[in-house]
């Protein structure tokens, strides 16, 4: 009820931009330029966790980046979905060129939220925005789905105020695909979507737990590469040289 409701407010009361609070639009054009205004890149958090797959990312999770994507999960302006998900478009483009992508669709696995956490906020805000990726690369003239065939195996803490060690700890054996979802992935490109990366704890669980359900898949599987909206500037620092 919670995310209907959310739904229909967004239709009647007045809209501001969920990155600088512009009245009368949802995302003014700065804040957009920000978002998907340039080229997706490689990320890399510090330290960089071992497993963690490629990673490209969007944007730096600062300032307006920032604000929207918060606006987006904790405060329910569910119609930046869209844009985000043009976000999340560029950063798997990035991550699977066209060239390798082309032998399939690309199945955009999203990162699963804690059940708790999808309770409290109405929806879960990466299916959501891997859901408006994926339509904006079919939009635009590339085979792709949203597969959201991960979930939580166990409950895990909350992840604020661990550190990187202890989020790695935390998650560790956390996820799975159940039954026999894995074979959904066979005959495409597994491209694992998040709106953020931190440390990179939640893509090494998630690789670690798709990997292990494609074991039975035919040979030529291809591990999955990861993209995401956001990333701490640091993240991007380390790439320039």
């Amino acid at each position: 009820m919670r995310g209907w409701w959310r739904e229909i407010t967004g239709l009647v009361l007045p809209v501001a931009c969920g990155g600088c609070g512009t009245p009368r639009t949802p995302l003014c054009e700065e804040c957009a330029s920000a978002l998907y205004g340039a080229a997706a890149r490689r990320a890399r958090p510090v330290p960089e966790p071992a497993g963690l797959p490629v990673v490209h990312a969007a944007a730096p999770y600062e300032d307006a980046v920032r604000a929207v994507l918060l606006a987006h999960k904790e405060r329910g302006a569910l119609g930046l979905a869209r844009p985000l998900g043009v976000a999340l478009a560029g950063a798997v483009r990035a991550a699977v060129p066209r060239a390798v992508g082309g032998a399939g669709p690309l199945l955009l696995v999203p990162v699963p939220s804690a059940r708790s956490a999808v309770r409290a906020r109405g929806h879960d805000a990466a299916r959501r925005i891997a859901l408006a990726a994926a339509g904006e690369l079919r939009r635009t003239g590339t085979e792709a789905r949203a597969l959201p065939v991960l979930r939580q195996r166990r409950a895990v803490a909350d992840q604020s105020g661990l550190t990187a060690r202890m989020r790695l700890a935390n998650l560790a054996g956390a996820l799975e695909v159940p039954g026999g979802a894995g074979r959904l992935l066979e005959g495409g490109r597994a491209v694992l979507v998040d709106d953020l990366m931190t440390t990179g704890a939640s893509l090494v669980e998630a690789t670690r737990a798709l990997s292990a359900a494609m074991r039975s898949c035919p040979p030529g599987f291809v591990q999955p590469s990861a993209a995401v909206v956001a990333v701490p500037p640091l993240s991007f620092e380390i790439n320039r040289n």
